[in-house]
């Protein structure tokens, strides 16, 4: 074949169209390897400007995608499982412990070890390294002062079942997120029959469900309801909005049951299709420095990692009786209270 000039024109104008189309897969191919994408099921106002901020921090694209208070956590967890023959996700930030654990039982969950993993309490990780916990809340009365005297004020759950309160307490729908596992480690504490009987007490005493535990704050904030069960990221809202109403730490003293803490988790999903990046972000989010931001921000976060500053707004497992709850034991007991209660609250 002989090349003439016109010849060599077209040729080097074709190569460099060829090379040309060729980049945009390398430089994309080199981005998508500094990706990572994030399920998050805690609310997308406190998670994701951490999220973004730590992402520049370590250098990687953030991809993220949010649960809905709905459906909180259990909408991200079953996306999880559907993804499973081919995840989508790398890391699944839970705002809460007992679906992290089922994902594990799935056989889901892939172990990685954060930088700061001995500053996470053995309560608070997976003895295989499959998840960790870190930044808890708790599970607390939210009381509004105007209609509920101080002399009056609750002091347990017990009192949601009071008759003096008929039709003027309000909890969300125990079927997702942290009243859910509540729930669950009702159960496992108290076992099947005194766990079902509290629930079908709260019932007869025309507890108000509403859809989330934001709903049951700003409730009772407006004074809507005297007082309800909601967590205390959720509290502290209506408490910063200068709302007349006031936490109670439930069941706080010794020999009582105690205050719930639940701790967000965190994990990297099985077939993770970006895991060098994912754990670099990982270390970032399990971490003290996280842990003092989500403690000092709105949402009020509680530090459970050994050696974090004490939190000004809020009490932690060391200041009052917290529940020792026992998460595996609530795991268990999943399946079986989350069929009585979508028998008892379904409607």
């Amino acid at each position: 074949m002989r090349f003439d000039g016109r010849t060599s024109v077209i040729l080097g104008l074709f190569l460099a169209s060829a090379l040309a189309g060729l980049c945009p897969i390398v430089v994309g191919a080199a981005r998508n390897a500094a990706t990572v994408v994030v399920y998050s099921s805690l609310d997308r106002e406190f998670s994701d400007p951490v999220l973004k901020d730590l992402a520049n921090d370590v250098g990687v694209t953030l991809r993220a995608k949010y649960d809905v208070e709905s459906t909180k956590t259990v909408g991200l967890v079953n996306t999880i499982i559907a993804e499973s023959v081919r995840p989508r996700c790398d890391l699944f930030w839970n705002n809460e412990i007992l679906n992290t654990i089922r994902l594990k039982r799935k056989g889901l969950l892939q172990p990685y070890r954060p930088r700061h993993v001995d500053a996470v309490p053995a309560t608070f990780k997976d003895p295989d390294g499959m998840w960790y916990g870190f930044a808890g809340r708790a599970r607390i009365l939210i009381v509004n002062t105007k209609l509920v005297p101080e002399s009056d004020r609750p002091r347990g759950i017990a009192d949601l079942t009071d008759p003096k309160w008929k039709g003027k307490i309000a909890i969300a729908k125990p079927l997702f997120g942290t009243t859910a596992t509540h729930a669950a480690c009702l159960f496992a504490a108290w076992g099947d029959d005194k766990a079902k009987a509290f629930f079908q007490s709260l019932k007869a005493n025309g507890v108000q469900v509403v859809s989330g535990n934001k709903q049951v704050a700003t409730g009772v904030g407006s004074g809507q309801f005297a007082f309800g069960l909601t967590d205390t990221d959720d509290a502290m809202g209506e408490v910063d909005a200068g709302a007349p109403v006031a936490i109670v730490y439930p069941d706080r003293e010794a020999g009582q049951l105690g205050t719930l803490f639940i701790p967000n988790t965190l994990v990297m999903l099985k077939g993770a299709p970006h895991p060098e990046a994912a754990k670099l972000l990982a270390d970032a989010i399990v971490s003290p420095a996280v842990e003092g931001r989500l403690a000092d921000g709105p949402s009020a976060q509680i530090p459970l990692l050994r050696g974090a500053r004490k939190p000004a707004r809020v009490e932690t497992p060391a200041t009052v009786h917290a529940m020792p709850a026992d998460f595996q034991a609530a795991a268990d007991a999943w399946d079986r209270t989350a069929a009585f209660l979508a028998r008892e609250f379904a409607d």
